[in-house]
């Protein structure tokens, strides 16, 4: 019997909408000023672009598409894997998950909130949408 490592993938993305992205207000974190681009783990049996989708619908009620793949970083707990992705929103209007969601909205380069620290996959994601918008 060989042990194969254990890894739980996680997808992390940037929604995009004209010049602004989706960035959210998880009900876990420490700062309660702090918005982060959307993540959650993959289930069994999905593809990493259904799971893009399938969080980003269930967290905020938007239809996504034109998923490109971004980076991979590990991530702090021991078995997990964070995907990142670029998506266009499609459709929908913000309709949060309160389960796991505090607040949710759009934002423009020049008016983001408190976001993560540099080094992180949520902050490069930030950074190259805000980098974007200044071509």
């Amino acid at each position: 019997l060989t042990n194969y490592p254990r890894i739980s993938p996680a997808t992390i993305i940037a929604v995009v909408k004209e010049n602004q992205i989706l960035l959210a207000r998880g009900v876990n974190f420490p700062n309660k000023k702090m918005f982060s681009v959307l993540a959650g783990f993959v289930e069994p049996a999905e593809t990493l672009e259904e799971c893009v989708k399938r969080e980003v619908f269930e967290e905020t009620g938007i239809i996504v598409k034109n998923i490109q793949y971004f980076k991979s970083q590990s991530w702090p707990f021991p078995d997990s894997l964070m995907i990142g992705f670029i998506a266009e929103y499609k459709s929908g209007e913000i309709l949060i998950d309160k389960k796991e969601i505090e607040e949710a909205a759009w934002f423009s380069p020049d008016k983001l909130p408190l976001v993560p620290s540099r080094y992180t996959i949520a902050r490069e994601l930030i950074d190259w949408f805000v980098a974007g918008s200044d071509s």
